[in-house]
């Protein structure tokens, strides 16, 4: 591990809930990620721009890795030499498959699952719950027709997309517990980023889903992932106190609450990047352009409406 030029790393990501570090499904597999790599490293909560996606993001002095950037913060870490935990295994054809499976099957079924098959509350903590009702509210809406685009679901398909999303996700389990066995990781005696990936993964379910969603019944019928991940829960969330600790990470009662204790502690100031300055560019244009998206979507949903309705008055 290589320390950064001015001695500490910043882990950007959205809020704690759940009883998670950070209850988002893409900022909690990097969290543990360095946590496996024993990174020291602090963390900095932005709640402000729920649709970015530079979120996560990992700095320190000069050096600034996106989510959105060259694979994601895991991959710009591993080929940087920030922390690279899968150099011994990650030319085996068993763990590219594995690898491949965690990046598609089962990231699909997250986003799925998320915005589609179980209901708003989860999507609502997660990504909403410090915004006004109304655009929250009219966010979720652009956020779940952007995802039925995405897997092309109409509602012609809806119900057999919804089944083939879940049969690939049942079948990477099956292969991923006949892996794991009763291994405390999944290759030799040493954690991977698809061990990251997997912890995450399945803590996100067990916490963060609700108790009839298909994914979470689905992973409880493998009592060896649960065994795996709740273990390495209590691991990460009880280490060492000089990376960010355990302790800092309790559920909020209540959103108001959330904004004010989980402010970040400012750095001294320095200068910044220009990949820093950017992303502080786009986002002071994030609520703007936000709204103008919300307006530009229920305007055309009014048209098509209209259209719909005017066919209707001709037949």
């Amino acid at each position: 591990m290589e320390e950064s030029r001015d001695g500490g790393w910043t882990l950007v990501t959205r809020k704690p809930y759940f009883g998670l570090p950070t209850a988002c499904p893409v900022c909690l597999p990097v969290y543990i990620y360095l946590k496996f790599g024993r990174c020291p490293f602090n963390l900095e909560l932005n709640s402000s721009y729920p649709d970015s996606d530079q979120i996560p993001y990992i700095e320190g002095g000069t050096y600034v890795a996106y989510n959105n950037e060259k694979g994601g913060v895991i991959q710009q870490l591993k080929q940087d030499g920030v922390v690279d935990l899968d150099s011994e295994f990650s030319s085996l054809p068993e763990w590219v498959s594995m690898k491949a499976m965690m990046s598609s099957w089962l990231a699909d079924a997250i986003t799925y699952e998320l915005w589609l098959g179980s209901g708003e509350n989860s999507a609502k903590q997660i990504y909403y719950s410090d915004l006004p009702w109304v655009i929250g509210k009219v966010l979720f809406v652009k956020q779940v027709y952007d995802v039925k685009q995405r897997f092309h679901i109409s509602k012609q398909n809806a119900e057999k997309k919804e089944e083939e999303i879940h049969d690939c996700a049942k079948a990477a389990y099956r292969a991923l517990s006949a892996k794991l066995g009763e291994q405390d990781f999944l290759f030799e005696s040493r954690p991977t980023s698809l061990d990251a990936d997997l912890v995450g993964h399945v803590l996100f379910i067990l916490q963060a889903l609700p108790e009839d969603s298909v994914l979470r019944t689905a992973v409880l019928e493998h009592e060896n992932l649960i065994r795996y991940a709740e273990r390495h829960r209590n691991d990460i969330l009880n280490s060492d106190p000089s990376s960010a600790s355990a302790s800092n990470f309790q559920p909020p009662p209540s959103a108001a609450q959330t904004s004010s204790s989980s402010k970040p502690k400012r750095k001294p100031k320095r200068e910044k990047t220009e990949e820093e300055k950017r992303f502080q560019r786009k986002a002071k244009y994030f609520i703007g352009a936000q709204l103008a998206a919300v307006l530009l979507f229920l305007s055309l949903l009014g048209s098509s409406s209209k259209v719909d309705i005017d066919e209707d008055d001709e037949d």
